[in-house]
Formats: structure tokens, C-alpha cells, sequence
């Protein structure tokens, strides 16, 4: 990744503007101050990095996601937003959902002006207790590796700095900006999805600090996550002394799951894959129960409530009457589909990337892997809604490799910044 940073040396924005346009580059003289602030920033990002790194916050850890928690609200008080920690009661309960989930930390910075500017991430990870000694923070040249650094630990950080240099740079232009962190994603947000719908709904622009491909690039569309789990009630009987007075549930799985095993429609992205089942406990019984799982994806929110209504019609063909049929429908994740707005705010990053930092930026605006929180903020929001504004990195989910680039962290800083004033100044229209 090309890198051109200014020379700039201290505050003063001739000087600023003056020393970077010698450097090669051209940059207008506030952003010139904007960029010299995120270099300045960089160690104490990676400070706090460290620091969150080394709270362990599983999704299912609850004291861990609370110290989280508690250590980022903390710090957005500090720098003077109005925080609150939030204990979700508007559960969406799936099949793996825990009795209690995370909180979210929700913030916000009041400006002068009328624009409304969200950021969100999430703070917990897929981590179990104790599995920090395995892979503590580092830093090893050009790379930070850490437990849960790259997804999504970075993101929460960037965040921090963001609102830190708004802070620095006395910039109030904004009407508010708005903070959202939550501690549920690697669950599928079951507790945080509504209030991040919520938070959204009035928001000019939403910033989702996944992290960004290896150019750096942003995402408008991500596919939906759904599950389906069949379950099948037979009836037992002996297998070899009397097989004709039971009902065996595995042959009416296997009906069930024939019949719908040609239900995707690849070419408009939706997607019906059976990948789990369970069935019997012994060789000589016939199997009275019976369990299978199905991973779904769509691009558009209504593909998933035609495929539950086509699923619901086929269990109602059955190969052995006396069975029952039962089928229950997740949707875990809306896609994310893109929108004119968030195009718009796409292209202006990806302006601001090229002609200041002269950096390439990639803008996906069609599907291709899985799902996001930012969905959850599409929902009912009126503005745009632009995912991967985090640090480039590689590694998620990973015991022992995961890590984020270091270089990233100066051009993610200011683009996001950048990204604020020019919605707060009306440079990017609806």
C-alpha cells in the first residue's frame, strides 16, 4: 500500500498546507492539520489497542464483555460524549442464544450544526476465557497481532481516536455524532440488533468499523444470514423384533430434506444448504426424533421470508403420516443492500483516499461473504450505511495468526474525520 504522508511539523495551517504541497501531495490546509493529528495519533492508538486487546471479551463472557464495557465508556466520557451503558431487553432468541447477553455502549458528542454521523463496532469476540496467553498483544514490524485485534478490537479503537481528534481539532460543525458499540455480533447481535436499528433510524450517514479489505476497501452489501432447523417426532419401536409399530423419523428427515435440497436460486443469491443432522441413539431402536440444520444467505430481505413460506408448504408433504413435522425459520443477519446514499458516501471516501492520501480504494456494492451489524442499521435508517471503515488485517477467528496492518492506521483515522466534516459542511449530498 502507497503511502505519501505530509511533512507537516506543527499546527499552523499555512505551514501545514505549505509543507505538504512540497512533499508532492495536495491537500487542501485543513486536511493537511487533520492528517499531521492522525500521525500524531498513531502510538497512542496502538496503546489503546494494546489495552483492549488484553480484556478478554468472548460473546458469552459476560464479566468480560461488561469490563470492556465499562473501560470504553469510560474513555468516550472522558473525551465529553453522553454515555450510557445499556443492558439489552429486546432479545431476538435464536437457537444459540445465551439467557443474557452484552451491553452496549451508546455515546454521543452534540455540535453546533445539523447533521447526524453514526459509528459503530462491536467489542466482543469468538474467543473463549483464557485463551489470551496464547496470543497477547505484539507488535512485530508492520503488523499488531492480538486476540481479537483484527475483529473487531481495532474497530472500537479507531472509533476512540476518531472522536479524540474531533475532540483535539475543537471541531463541533455536526449536529451529533453518534457512538454505538456492542458486545453480542459474534452471536448475531441478538440483543443489540434492535437498538442499533434504533439508534440508525435518524442518522445522515452510518460508519461500520469492520475491518477494511487488504487495499483498504469498503463494502455496501453483505449477505443475510439465516437458519433453518427441521425436526422430525416419530415413534420407537424394536428394530428387529418389531419395526412395524414405529415411525421412523430418519426417513422422514431425509423426505423432508430432499424435497427442499433444491430451494437456492444461486443466480439471485439465495442460498439453502442442509449441513447438520442428528438422529438415533442405538442400532436396534427405530429412531423416534430427529434434527436438521440448513445455513441460508440472501442479498434482499424479502427472498428470506419467501423461502420460509416455501419451506413451510413442503413440510406439509410427508412421507410417513403419522410423523410430525416441525420447521423453525432465523433470520441472524438482514443483508445489507446497497443504497444511492451509500454509494455517494463511498465514492466521496474513496475521493478522499486517492487525491489527499493517494491511496486505491476498493467499493463493493454487491454481496459476497457474510453478514454485519451495519444491517441492522439499514433497516429503517434514512441516510447511507457504509461497512469496512476499520484497519486493513488478516487473521479473524484465527488462534494464533491474527493481526492488523499498522500502516492502516493513519489513513483510516483521517478518512473517517475527513468523512465527518464533509457530511457536516454539506460537501456530500443526498
Amino acid at each position: 500500500m502507497k503511502h505519501k504522508p505530509s511533512h507537516t511539523t506543527g499546527w499552523q495551517l499555512a505551514t501545514g498546507a505549505a509543507l505538504a504541497l512540497a512533499a508532492g501531495i495536495v491537500l487542501a490546509a485543513p486536511a493537511a492539520q487533520v492528517h499531521d493529528l492522525a500521525k500524531n495519533e498513531q502510538q497512542a492508538y496502538l496503546d489503546t489497542l494494546r489495552d483492549l486487546v488484553h480484556i478478554e471479551s468472548g460473546s458469552r463472557d459476560i464479566e468480560g464483555v461488561t469490563k470492556i464495557a465499562g473501560f470504553v465508556a469510560d474513555r468516550l466520557k472522558q473525551l465529553g460524549a453522553e454515555t450510557e451503558i445499556i443492558a439489552p431487553t429486546d432479545i431476538y432468541r435464536m437457537d444459540d442464544t445465551p439467557e443474557k447477553t452484552g451491553p452496549v455502549v451508546h455515546a454521543t458528542i452534540k455540535g453546533t450544526g445539523k447533521s447526524k454521523i453514526m459509528m459503530i463496532a462491536h467489542m466482543d469476540t469468538v474467543y473463549q476465557k483464557g485463551d489470551l496467553k496464547d496470543q497477547p498483544f505484539r507488535v512485530d514490524g508492520d503488523k499488531a497481532y492480538g486476540l481479537g485485534i483484527a475483529d473487531d478490537k481495532q474497530g472500537v479503537a479507531a472509533i476512540l481516536h476518531v472522536v479524540d481528534m474531533l475532540k483535539k481539532l475543537d471541531y463541533k460543525q455536526f449536529g451529533t455524532v453518534t457512538v454505538v458499540l456492542n458486545s453480542d455480533e459474534e452471536i448475531s447481535s441478538p440483543g443489540a440488533r434492535a437498538l442499533i436499528t434504533k439508534f440508525a433510524e435518524d442518522q445522515d450517514a452510518v460508519f461500520s468499523f469492520e475491518g477494511g479489505g487488504k487495499d483498504g476497501g469498503v463494502r455496501l452489501a453483505t449477505s443475510g444470514i439465516g437458519a433453518a432447523y427441521l425436526q422430525v417426532h416419530g415413534k420407537s419401536s424394536h428394530a428387529g423384533a418389531r419395526p412395524e409399530g414405529g415411525v421412523n423419523s430418519l426417513y422422514e428427515l431425509a423426505h423432508q430434506v430432499l424435497q427442499m435440497k433444491d430451494l437456492s436460486k444461486p443466480e439471485e443469491g439465495l442460498k439453502l444448504n442442509w449441513t447438520l443432522a442428528k438422529v438415533g441413539t442405538v442400532r436396534n431402536m427405530i429412531p423416534p426424533e430427529a434434527t436438521a440444520q440448513a445455513d441460508a444467505r440472501a442479498l434482499k430481505v424479502q427472498d428470506f421470508d419467501a423461502l420460509e413460506k416455501t419451506m413451510q408448504e413442503k413440510i406439509k408433504n410427508k412421507l410417513l403420516p403419522e410423523s410430525k413435522v416441525e420447521l423453525k425459520f432465523e433470520v441472524r443477519r438482514p443483508p445489507l443492500e446497497a443504497s444511492d446514499i451509500g454509494r455517494k458516501l463511498a465514492a466521496h471516501a474513496q475521493g478522499i483516499y486517492k487525491k489527499e492520501l493517494d491511496l486505491d480504494m476498493s467499493v463493493a456494492d454487491k454481496a459476497t461473504g457474510g453478514g454485519t451489524d451495519a444491517a441492522f442499521a439499514a433497516v429503517k435508517t434514512r441516510g447511507g450505511v457504509v461497512e469496512g471503515f476499520g484497519l486493513s488485517g488478516f487473521g479473524a477467528h484465527s488462534n494464533n495468526a491474527e493481526y492488523v496492518q499498522i500502516p492502516t492506521i493513519v489513513p483510516r483515522l483521517y478518512l473517517a474525520t475527513r468523512m465527518i466534516m464533509d457530511i457536516s459542511e454539506g460537501k456530500i449530498t443526498p
